[in-house]
């Protein structure tokens, strides 16, 4: 009996402390996690050698006259073309400065009848062109736009076909020097590739042409516009800066 009592006791008094453990309890603050730190973006470094492909459009432009005097006409010579590029970038502060070396394929094709000599048809065909160019540019951050300048070759083969017969009467072949002014826009993608968009025209010097047995000589004058795509890919540490 004197066990019973006791137990009971013990029980009464538990009872009695458990709203005011639960008062403790619940006056407790809550340690919360705190967040993350937040993680800045990675600084693009554009420095380095690259290399890279290229594919698009292109239209070469050509004039004749004959002997310098007699107009020929104009057409123009359109296809497709693709190559590659190599070059190097310095980025100083948000300056990009390089230096870059192209080389393309192209099947820029064209004709006209000539003003002056009706029976005869004038063609140009481009098959390849190259570029050695300077450029300037401002990043932000991961997009890059650019300018550039300098030398440009194309290498092409004129035509004098018969317009009765639709057949080649001569060709003659040159490889022509000029200059090139351009620009671009481009986006890094990951750490080492990163692609873009460009446009050049080129600017390129009169050649005069001599075809096997026909007199006198024909000069023509040719421009070209590009219009071409690129993918690069960048050597040595990326977002290192």
């Amino acid at each position: 009996m004197k066990k019973i009592l006791i137990l009971t006791a013990i029980i009464g008094a538990l009872s009695a402390a458990a709203p005011s453990f639960g008062t403790d309890l619940a006056g407790q603050p809550v340690k919360a996690k705190a967040p993350p730190l937040p993680v800045a973006a990675p600084i693009i470094d554009w420095s380095g050698y690259y290399i890279g492909v290229n594919g698009g459009w292109g239209t070469s432009h050509n004039c004749w006259d004959f002997n310098g005097v007699a107009p020929e006409g104009c057409h123009n010579s359109t296809g497709g073309t693709i190559g590659g590029q190599i070059g190097y970038r310095w980025h100083i502060f948000n300056m990009v400065y390089g230096i870059e070396g192209q080389g393309n394929w192209a099947d820029f094709s064209g004709s006209n009848v000539s003003t002056a000599f009706p029976a005869n048809a004038v063609g140009t065909t481009t098959d390849a062109f190259g570029l050695l160019t300077g450029h300037i540019g401002y990043a932000f951050n991961a997009v890059l736009l650019y300018g550039k300048g300098g030398a440009a070759v194309t290498s092409n083969t004129y035509h004098l076909n018969s317009v009765a017969s639709r057949t080649e009467l001569a060709n003659s072949n040159d490889v022509r020097w000029g200059g090139v002014l351009g620009a671009g826009a481009e986006v890094s993608l990951t750490p080492n590739w990163s692609a873009g968009v460009e446009y050049n025209h080129l600017f390129m010097q009169r050649s005069n042409l001599s075809f096997t047995g026909f007199l006198g000589t024909d000069r023509a004058h040719q421009d070209v516009d590009l219009i071409t795509a690129r993918l690069n890919y960048k050597f040595g540490s990326p977002f290192a800066k």
